[in-house]
């Protein structure tokens, strides 16, 4: 079982910042990935950053040099540097990690219920 809470969204002008965290309990049985996605209103969910099972870090295109994904181990938490935002960075960002299972389902997903991130001028 994985209890996971983000804090940090709220309203930003474009070229503004902030620093999401994803605070993270409980225990993961066999780790896959762990990061962060985002949610237009009516839009699809997509991918933002991600730890992976391999060690690496996966960002996506729209983001790269621009947000930083990083953790704290000891705090159990997982961190989204977000600079120079622009409008269409607006959305609920989530934190989800995806652990393994010996049994069906193989794979769990836990997701937190998201913080509203709004940029405007």
């Amino acid at each position: 079982q994985v209890k996971l809470v983000e804090s940090g969204g709220g309203l930003v002008q474009p070229g503004g910042s902030l620093r999401l965290s994803c605070a993270a309990s409980g225990s993961i049985n066999s780790f896959y990935s762990m990061g962060w996605y985002r949610q237009t209103q009516g839009k699809q969910r997509e991918s933002v950053a991600t730890f992976t099972s391999g060690g690496g870090i996966d960002y996506a295109d729209f983001v790269k040099g621009r947000f930083t994904i990083s953790r704290d181990s000891a705090k159990n938490t997982v961190y989204l540097q977000m600079n120079t935002l622009n409008l269409d960075d607006t959305a609920v960002y989530y934190c989800m990690t995806r652990d393994g299972n010996l049994r069906r389902p193989r794979v769990i997903d836990y997701w937190g219920r998201g913080t509203q991130v709004a940029v405007s001028s």
